[in-house]
């Protein structure tokens, strides 16, 4: 298997339903994917930037995983690729993130039906992406297709069932990931 390597932008992952039980699953499914854990590595989010971009380097998919949040990354995930790909690693006449494959997978806390045309937010999902796609042109990325799922949200923690409901999405989500990353990195 080529080498992965999930870079984890969930600001607090003890607090996860979606996020933190894809990791795990990943984890368990595929135990030589290195997961990188930014809220753990760097809660003060003081970056080590000559790991971060060593992991980059050494990877040939990397995956970023995170919770869709005010319709893109987290704040923790944004410092971090602002702190990350610096002009002459990831991108310019010497980046050196060229040809390797990048692939989204991340949850959204509204419903699918809020990203519709008709619904709460008039957009689809695909709408809020033209900044990955950007990117991901910039570093000579090879962007794959988003692996996401709806209706993850904080505010029904509290209801057993629903609760359950968003286990099961997470865990649904994990084995769309771990197929994807078995068929990228074979």
């Amino acid at each position: 298997m080529k080498k992965v390597v999930i870079i984890s932008g969930h600001p607090d992952l003890k607090t996860s339903v979606a996020n933190a039980t894809i990791l795990e699953e990943v984890s368990q499914a595929l135990p030589e994917v290195e997961i990188r854990r930014l809220d753990t590595l760097y809660p003060d989010y003081d970056f080590n930037i000559e790991a971060e971009q060593t992991a980059l380097l050494h990877a040939d998919l990397i995956i970023w995983q995170f919770p869709f949040s005010w319709y893109s990354v987290p704040g923790l995930m944004k410092l971090w690729i602002d702190n990350v790909f610096l002009h002459g690693f990831s991108h310019g006449s010497k980046g050196k993130l060229a040809g390797k494959k990048l692939l989204l997978s991340f949850t959204t806390g509204a419903p699918e039906v809020a990203y519709s045309r008709d619904g709460a937010f008039s957009y689809r999902v695909d709408d809020y992406l033209p900044q990955f796609e950007t990117t991901a042109t910039l570093c000579n990325l090879e962007l794959q297709p988003s692996i996401y799922t709806n209706g993850i949200s904080y505010t029904s923690r509290d209801n057993e069932d629903i609760l359950k409901a968003q286990y099961r999405a997470a865990k649904d989500h994990a084995t769309r990931l771990i197929a994807t990353i078995k068929a990228l990195a074979s």
